[in-house]
């Protein structure tokens, strides 16, 4: 049995089907998806809709992400946010025109039972984007954190390479938790296409939703699983995806 971790989709139904694919993904595996399943690619619907049919035949844990907090709201009151609209909730609410009231509802039952954050049994933290709080996410204050922050990758991304986790000058924040791993905030700004690790947080977002790829990793081996790039997979879209 294996634990994978899956990065940001972004409506990228393409990218997700090679990932299962190109990992042999058994029923036997747990597969842990770190939120921003929709918003980007024409198939954000077609996305939740899959998620929910692979719930039925694999252990799946799906944590929120801002985009998700986005498309919960506009199905729940049909009010659109022009923040939202404007950063893929477009093509979101185009993906959801052939769906029924009664399956958007049950779209909305998903996004209602999303978790915040996860910690398994081995101490590890699973979160769309960050916290701030030095005491761990048992006491965030503000629960925007969980998918807006970018402190904590920006602060692992800034730490010395020869602190070790035990130092007296290892942060707290990351001092709770044996692994950290997060979506949010592409690697590809950075220049790297594949799972970034810094400090003990792995950043496993790797640009699906501009011009990289779609990634999961198995959290014991660390092997990685890369879909094609998303740009290639949808070659006749055009839109924010292509601005980057």
């Amino acid at each position: 049995m294996r634990i994978l971790a899956v990065g940001d989709i972004h409506g990228g139904l393409r990218g997700l089907i090679q990932i299962i694919e190109r990992a042999n993904v058994s029923s036997e595996d747990t597969l842990i998806f770190l939120g921003d399943y929709v918003d980007g690619w024409s198939q954000s619907a077609q996305v939740i809709q899959y998620l929910i049919e692979l719930s039925k035949t694999n252990t799946c844990i799906f944590i929120k992400g801002n985009h998700d907090v986005w498309c919960q709201n506009w199905l729940a009151s049909g009010v659109v946010n022009d923040i939202w609209f404007n950063n893929g909730g477009k093509e979101t609410i185009e993906s959801y025109e052939a769906f029924s009231k009664e399956e958007k509802l049950i779209h909305l039952d998903f996004f209602d039972a999303m978790a915040l954050y996860h910690i398994d049994a081995e101490n590890r933290l699973f979160l769309h984007a960050g916290f701030t709080s030095m005491h761990g996410v048992e006491r965030e204050l503000h629960k925007e954190n969980f998918y807006f922050d970018r402190t904590l990758w920006e602060m692992a991304l800034t730490l010395d390479k020869n602190i070790k986790q035990g130092s007296v000058r290892y942060p707290n924040r990351l001092k709770h938790y044996s692994e950290i791993y997060i979506g949010h905030t592409p690697t590809i700004n950075f220049g790297e296409d594949q799972p970034m690790h810094c400090a003990n947080v792995w950043n496993v977002d790797t640009g699906a939703t501009f011009t990289g790829k779609l990634s999961a990793i198995d959290i014991d081996t660390k092997a990685i699983f890369q879909s094609d790039k998303l740009m290639d997979l949808y070659p006749n879209e055009i839109g924010r995806n292509k601005k980057k």
